[in-house]
């Protein structure tokens, strides 16, 4: 699936207007899930928006992933978010009733009925996302955590080798990026921030995007501008350099 370097992440988003926003200045991919309880929250803010060239993205949480519930709980998504359709649909994480023989079928039926474009996978480890490709004609993309202290070399390696997007959530490390010496420097020397270089880090490899999330239109603005800040090689090493592990949301 073809997505822009930046979308918005709405985990935790309980205001519509934040959605209105990110539309209104230019972002053509958002992100949602059933377990972040804001669907109809992100569906009131795409609302009367332009959605022609937009990817909308939601995601089954584990209690929807039984075979005979697949399409029920896309249902209850697509009704929340106010939508006939959602561009990409994901199984947010590989557990609970997840069954690759019967889960990724169900899901093939779901978009084989016009209610999804695309099948996502989330969270997955390696010998999990080959599982899934005898399951799934296609991997539309792989969300997983992605940020300058946590990346999976394996995962990000076979993104692109199978050419799907790594969709990156969390690249400011939960606002650990502010705080890191390294990162400040690289930014001093840019005269931009610390959330720029992050976004610019990440995005910087290929077959990554990422969603970040923003409040303000300011930050929503300041996100989309990350891209076009070109880090130097030297840049990218310090930072794939620095000596930190933080995994947020561990399996």
């Amino acid at each position: 699936m073809d997505l822009p370097p930046v979308g918005l992440g709405t985990m935790g988003v309980d205001d519509p207007s934040v959605v209105a926003a990110a539309l209104d200045v230019g972002y053509t991919h958002i992100d949602t899930a059933q377990i972040y309880d804001n669907e109809a929250v992100v569906g009131d803010g795409l609302a009367g928006g332009d959605l022609e060239d937009c990817v909308v993205a939601t995601k089954l949480w584990t209690d929807s992933l039984a075979a005979d519930a697949v399409r029920a709980g896309t249902e209850r998504s697509l009704d929340r978010l106010g939508l006939d359709a959602v561009d990409l649909l994901y199984v947010h994480r590989p557990r609970g009733d997840y069954d690759p023989a019967t889960t990724l079928p169900a899901l093939e039926r779901v978009r084989a009925t016009g209610l999804t474009d695309g099948i996502g996978l989330s969270n997955f480890t390696l010998d999990q996302l080959r599982t899934a490709d005898e399951y799934v004609d296609d991997i539309a993309a792989h969300q997983v955590e992605f940020h300058p202290f946590f990346r999976d070399e394996a995962l990000l390696g076979h993104a692109q080798r199978e050419d799907y997007p790594l969709v990156a959530y969390s690249p400011l490390a939960g606002g650990l990026v502010f705080e890191d010496p390294t990162i400040q420097a690289i930014a001093q020397r840019h005269e931009t921030t610390p959330a720029a270089v992050a976004i610019a880090w990440v995005t910087s490899y290929d077959n990554v995007v990422t969603i970040p999330k923003a409040s303000s239109r300011a930050h929503l603005e300041a996100n989309l501008e990350a891209t076009r800040l070109e880090l130097a090689a030297g840049d990218i090493d310090a930072i794939e350099a620095i000596d930190r592990e933080e995994e947020l949301f561990p399996e």
